[in-house]
């Protein structure tokens, strides 16, 4: 079992910066693929980023590519996404998720992510 817990979520104006962490439990972290998932109010939890278990390849949805940049730390079990030029468009709930079946052609669906923290919120004003 992984326990993931993210932080760094506030109230930003449009063009600003926030970063985001996730710190997971257990001791297999490098293992997992980790990804980025949003949910905008009355709207479907969707896919914002992943990174690979050694953090050499990401993938990004077409709404933030040249905006945000996920990375991670294995030796501090931590994920990182970084946001900026933050949009309006971009207020969600942000959470951290794990898999252990993402890959380079199968990364994007909330299905394949086995543990899933609670969630932080990014608000961005005009």
């Amino acid at each position: 079992q992984v326990q993931l817990v993210e932080s760094g979520g506030g109230l930003v104006q449009a063009g600003g910066s926030l970063r985001l962490s996730c710190a997971a439990s257990g001791r297999t972290f490098r293992t997992y693929v980790m990804g980025w998932f949003r949910q905008a109010p009355g709207k479907e939890r969707a896919f914002v980023a992943a990174v690979s278990g050694s953090g050499g390849s990401t993938y990004y949805a077409d709404s933030v590519k040249g905006r945000f940049t996920i990375s991670r730390d294995n030796a501090k079990n931590t994920v990182f996404l970084q946001l900026n030029s933050l949009k309006p468009e971009d207020t969600a709930v942000y959470y951290c998720a794990a898999s252990m079946v993402a890959w380079s052609g199968n990364y994007y669906g909330t299905a394949l992510y086995d543990y899933w923290g609670q969630g932080t919120q990014v608000t961005v004003s005009s």
